[in-house]
Parts: C-alpha cells; sequence; structure tokens
C-alpha cells in the first residue's frame, strides 16, 4: 500500500496491448490475442525474414552445405607441398642408355623385376587395359580380392569369376582373397587399410625382394609401359616416385585439369616399404600414364562404386543414384556427387567449376584400346552411352 492511500501491483502489465490485459476471456482466446498482439508489434520486414528467409536458409544449408564448405576451402585448409616435378624424357629411337642420362641416371647392367600389386573391386575392363599395358616389363602379378567393400557391403569375387579373361598372365599372377571384417558404419578407410596390410602379406609371399620395383595404385591408375621400362632400367632413381598421370572421368573423353599422383613406384626395402595410397614422396615423374575414373561399361558398376569406396559419403541424396540422372552426368561430364572442384585457391575453385571440356583426341592412350576399338568403344571420345546391364 502507497502513502497516498492506492494499491500497488507488482504483477507484469502488456505494454503493447494493455486492453488485453485483465479480460476475463477463455484462457485459449486470451492466448490468440496476446498472440495477435505480438505480431502487431513486429516491424514487417522482420516478419517476411522470420516466415520467409529463415526457411530459406536452413533449407539451402541442407542442400547446398558441402558446396559452401568446398568454395570455403581456401580459409580453411592450405594448399600440400609442392611436389619437385622430375622431367620425363622419351622418344622410341633413343637408346635407354641415353634416356637414363637425360634423366640424370645411370644405366644398369639388366633390368629390375618389377611387381604390380592392386586391390580388385569390380574394374574388370581396366584391368585388362591395364595387364595389357604393362605385360611386357612385368615380372610378378599380385592381385588381392574381398568379399566386402570398404563400406562393409557384400560383393563377389569379381576378378574369380572373371579369370578365364586372364589367362595370359596366369603364369605370373599371385592371387589372394580375404575375408571382409563385416564392420558396417565403421569408418570406410580402417577396413581400406586393414586389406592394404593383407596385400603387403601377399606380396612377401609373392617372392618380392629388395630394389625390385613395386608399383603402388589403384586398378585405373595405369602407368605407361614406357615409364615404367624406364625405371627398371635406370639406376639411381629415387626410393619413392610419384606418378603424374593424366587424369580423366567416365571414359578418355573427359580431361580433369588437375593431376593425379597418388600412384607410386617403389624400390622395394624389407621392413620399410608398405603399400599405400597416400604421399610417400616429394619426387614425381611428369607424363607417367592415365588415371581413367569411374570408366565403367555399366551404369549399374557406377551404382556400386558410388556406394562401395572409401568417400560413399558423398551420396546425400538417394536421387543421385537413378540411372536416368547417371546418364545424363556422364554425357555432360558433370559431377556424380554434385560438388565443387576439390582446390586449394578462390581462383582454380571457380576456374574449374562447371563440366568438364570435351576432349576430340585420342592420342597417346594405353595401346590396347586401339587394338579392340570396338569393345572398348564406349571409353573412347564421342561415345558416353552406357550399357544398363
Amino acid at each position: 500500500m502507497m502513502s497516498d492511500g492506492y494499491y500497488y501491483t507488482s504483477k507484469k502489465s502488456d505494454d503493447i496491448c494493455p486492453d488485453v490485459c485483465g479480460q476475463q476471456d477463455s484462457p485459449t482466446t486470451l492466448s490468440m490475442s496476446r498472440l495477435r498482439c505480438m505480431l502487431r508489434g513486429l516491424d514487417l520486414k522482420a516478419l517476411i525474414f522470420l516466415v520467409v528467409f529463415v526457411p530459406m536458409f536452413i533449407v539451402g544449408a541442407y542442400l547446398h552445405g558441402q558446396k559452401i564448405t568446398y568454395f570455403l576451402r581456401p580459409l580453411w585448409q592450405s594448399p600440400p607441398k609442392p611436389f619437385i616435378e622430375i622431367t620425363h624424357y622419351y622418344h622410341e629411337n633413343v637408346p635407354m642408355e641415353d634416356i637414363c642420362k637425360l634423366h640424370g641416371w645411370g644405366i644398369r647392367e639388366y633390368p629390375r623385376r618389377v611387381f604390380d600389386a592392386v586391390l580388385f573391386s569390380n574394374e574388370v575392363d581396366m584391368l585388362k587395359i591395364r595387364w595389357k599395358e604393362l605385360y611386357p616389363y612385368i615380372t610378378q602379378i599380385v592381385l588381392l580380392e574381398s568379399n566386402s567393400t570398404f563400406t562393409g557391403l557384400a560383393k563377389l569375387h569379381n576378378f574369380a569369376l572373371n579369370r578365364d579373361q586372364f589367362k595370359f598372365i596366369e603364369p605370373r599372377l599371385a592371387y589372394g582373397n580375404i575375408a571382409g571384417r563385416d564392420k558396417k558404419g565403421e569408418n570406410p578407410f580402417v577396413e581400406e587399410a586393414y586389406q592394404r596390410v593383407a596385400l603387403d602379406q601377399l606380396l612377401k609371399l609373392a617372392g618380392i625382394e629388395d630394389d625390385d620395383l613395386l608399383i603402388m595404385s589403384d586398378v585405373d591408375e595405369i602407368p605407361s609401359a614406357r615409364t615404367i621400362n624406364l625405371l627398371r632400367w635406370c639406376d639411381d632413381i629415387p626410393h619413392v616416385l610419384h606418378l603424374h598421370l593424366k587424369n580423366y572421368l567416365y571414359s578418355f573423353e573427359f580431361q580433369i585439369k588437375h593431376r593425379s599422383w597418388r600412384a607410386s613406384v617403389h624400390r622395394y626395402q624389407s621392413g620399410k616399404t608398405r603399400y599405400a595410397h597416400y604421399r610417400q614422396s616429394d619426387y614425381i615423374l611428369a607424363d607417367a600414364g592415365w588415371h581413367c575414373s569411374f570408366c565403367f561399361r555399366h551404369i549399374s558398376d557406377f551404382i556400386f562404386k558410388m556406394k562401395a569406396y572409401s568417400h560413399s559419403d558423398r551420396v546425400r541424396f538417394s536421387h543421385y543414384l537413378n540411372p536416368t540422372r547417371i546418364q545424363d552426368v556422364i554425357c555432360k561430364g558433370a559431377d556424380l556427387y554434385d560438388m565443387l572442384p576439390e582446390e586449394y585457391t578462390f581462383k582454380d575453385i571457380i576456374g574449374n567449376m562447371g563440366p568438364i571440356p570435351h576432349s576430340y583426341s585420342a592420342i597417346d592412350l594405353p595401346s590396347y584400346l586401339f587394338e579392340n576399338p570396338d569393345k572398348y568403344k564406349y571409353l573412347l571420345p564421342g561415345n558416353c552411352k552406357r550399357e544398363n546391364g
């Protein structure tokens, strides 16, 4: 009670719509009245922002969050240390001794043995093209396959099922299969590392020795025959040498600008050399072969790889696996995952955005393609249509 005889109440009043306070209407009516009062007090622009732009932002972040992250990559990730690039000299009419000397290397009395080791999934055509290219210079072929993918999906032993296509390499083949660890939901790179360790063991069983050449690359990363012949004959080459491969997507019609560098050749060292697929040296040999990623004959193989390989998290929406969409993406030279280029500067990201330009050159590709053009027509420029099987 105040000194002048009036009572004071501490009950909070409504400053926007004071006429609502003290009404004896039902609770529902009173709540609706208060809501109308609150909306009346909001600025129209603020209301439009809340109702229209906030939901649009949430939906946009859900649909394009990955693109935003990749576009801002230069802000949160620095480019890797540049490779020391070794000029690659070659001419078919120049003696090997002179070619080695041009590289700053000596010549051996006899060539090193060469081991080609791969983990196999389902790239039957690319494997045959690879081994036809390398066959004259390979001493031993080592292949390991599993009954599951890196992501834990069950799969067939596809090499074993198609082994009759590879009779030409049978005398040189060391084949092994391994049971998958069947741990779905685990980081796919853990299973991949597990299989690469198993491949190390298979190499030892195949008889690899110190100073033998070991090719470490995926099936679709194909060193050229002249590259392997050079490295087996030349002395004093680096112990680990990465290979700069021409980079293609879907076929040899779409050449990607950025380099493929993960393939490598090692002078084997017992107890030290480990089969891996990451950077292991600062040295890289220029123009050393071809990388043809997602170069499949059948649409079903595209779908399988998208779900099976270590970056399966890029399949953010189920419609990415739609066969009609995949066929359209292939012919346009667009990205299967609708991603921005994986670059480290804004200039490179913007410069490489959009579909890959069509190439009409089929010069300096694996010779087996031209020896069997009808069988591998889908890999040559101008033939983007794939089979549905």
